[in-house]
């Protein structure tokens, strides 16, 4: 913007001082050119009264010597013969340049006549010496004499419209260095906004106080209350999270007496497991709702830079899901979760995306279908793929797209996307397909590894969970 005040006005200023400058350049030049004739007219008419008192050439010798002119050899006089008949035959006293045609011509007219002579022009001047002669008074004028004064004059003009044009920059950029700085402003507020800086606001003192425009003062003023409402909506969706939340915990006390009165084995303990798991996420889920959004920011950022051991989680989540695969008759399989493998990712966010992903093989296949899952690490990336032996994705685009999920009652369809952005919070993505093993759907999940592993390119191992009778090999 800056740069474009400028140019607009060099172009400006330019086409304003061009319409003058050359006007006035013109005009000298023409002034210079009469000024330089109008001075030999007053050279010849000098000789005026010397030729009319005597015709007598050492007498209008000296009388063309005591002129400037004449002192220069620029001054000659044709006289007429004594019996009138015509100038040419007559004597001509000084330098002679003009052609003897012409000086006929202006002896026969009786006017002044401007003739082009070698090295610049003659003024042939006629003057009667009587009644029945006419004499010549012929005055050279230079080339040199009509230009003199006219570069300087030019220069200087030139001058005055490279100094207007200088002005005029000068006031544009500072002009456009007040529009851009309050831009600026406005773009720095706009980003620390985005990168979660809530209580970023434009100063707005008024519409002229540091010069920028009265537009861009009220886009500052919308910024602010656009902020302000921000702010607003992020601490009511904060408040209705934390009561949403805090409306669960009747329903979970009921399940954890009811959890408690079980007894033994391995479903009651699931169960238990379970019910604490979902009191913990809740509990979070309400300090999060609570806390500022700084503190969020914060939080994040040093979850990231801690992150946990994706397949110890992975073993620990498919051995949750285990107890329930056994009891709906569902063989699985896992490969490659012996060797940690880090991730930048909070081990509470992925449990819920592990979670996630097997709770919608349960949900959406028959029971008694076999699943899988893998885990393998490249250089960049960890790579976790949970296939099944079931009907597949109908349409996989669908699947991904928030709230619509690949149906079934009960299904919110937020699943899949909360995988997603944790994915994409890693650098990584999410992808649906069908398996190549199992011949149903496949979801791989492709974290951004925060170190890399010590092997690049290399799978994890492969072993079924020991122990346990369902386990599928190979």
């Amino acid at each position: 913007m800056r740069w474009a005040l400028v140019k607009a006005a060099v172009a400006g200023t330019t086409m304003v001082a061009l319409a003058f400058l050359i006007p006035l350049g013109l005009m000298v030049q023409k002034t210079a050119r009469d000024r330089a004739f109008t001075a030999a007219d007053r050279q010849a008419a000098a000789l005026g009264p010397a030729l009319a008192i005597t015709t007598d050439q050492d007498d209008l010798a000296r009388a063309v010597a005591s002129t400037d002119a004449g002192a220069q050899g620029r001054i000659a006089v044709h006289l007429p013969s004594a019996a009138g008949s015509t100038v040419v035959e007559g004597e001509t006293i000084g330098q002679a340049r003009a052609a003897a045609v012409d000086i006929s011509t202006a002896s026969g007219e009786g006017r002044l006549i401007t003739v082009q002579v070698a090295g610049g022009f003659a003024r042939l001047q006629p003057v009667a010496v009587d009644t029945t002669r006419v004499a010549v008074v012929e005055v050279f004028v230079a080339d040199g004499d009509l230009t003199r004064g006219v570069g300087t004059a030019w220069l200087v003009l030139s001058l005055v419209a490279l100094g207007l044009v200088t002005i005029a920059v000068l006031v544009a950029d500072r002009m456009g260095a007040r529009i851009v700085a309050s831009a600026r402003r406005l773009a720095a507020a706009a980003r620390s906004l985005g990168a979660g800086n809530l209580a970023v606001r434009v100063p707005v003192d008024g519409p002229r106080v540091d010069g920028s425009p009265a537009e861009l003062q009220e886009a500052a003023a919308a910024f602010n209350a656009m902020a302000d409402r921000v702010v607003h909506l992020l601490a009511a969706e904060r408040e209705l999270a934390a009561d949403l939340s805090h409306r669960l915990r009747t329903p979970l006390t009921v399940l954890r007496l009811n959890a408690a009165s079980l007894g033994d084995g391995d479903a009651a303990d699931a169960t238990r497991h379970a019910v604490a798991q979902l009191e913990r996420e809740v509990d979070q889920i309400i300090r999060s709702a609570r806390r500022t959004p700084e503190a969020l920011l914060s939080a994040g950022g040093s979850a990231i830079a801690v992150g946990c051991d994706a397949a110890e989680v992975i073993r620990e989540r498919v051995g949750f899901w285990s107890a329930l695969a056994e009891d709906e008759g569902r063989p699985w399989q896992l490969f490659g979760a012996e060797v940690p493998v880090p991730v930048p990712v909070q081990r509470g966010d992925l449990a819920a995306a592990v979670d996630a992903l097997l709770g919608n093989v349960f949900r959406h296949t028959a029971m008694g279908t076999a699943f899988s899952v893998d885990v393998m690490a490249t250089e960049h990336a960890v790579i976790v793929l949970v296939g099944d032996a079931g009907p597949g994705f109908e349409d996989p685009s669908a699947a991904l797209r928030r709230g619509e999920g690949h149906g079934g009652e009960g299904s919110t369809g937020l699943g899949l996307d909360i995988v997603r952005k944790l994915a994409e919070g890693t650098g990584g993505d999410l992808a649906l397909g069908r398996s190549a093993g199992l011949g149903g759907a496949e979801i791989r999940l492709r974290l951004g590894s925060g170190q890399v592993s010590e092997v690049p390119a290399r799978r994890l191992g492969r072993a079924g969970r020991p122990g346990r009778r369902n386990a599928v090999r190979g």
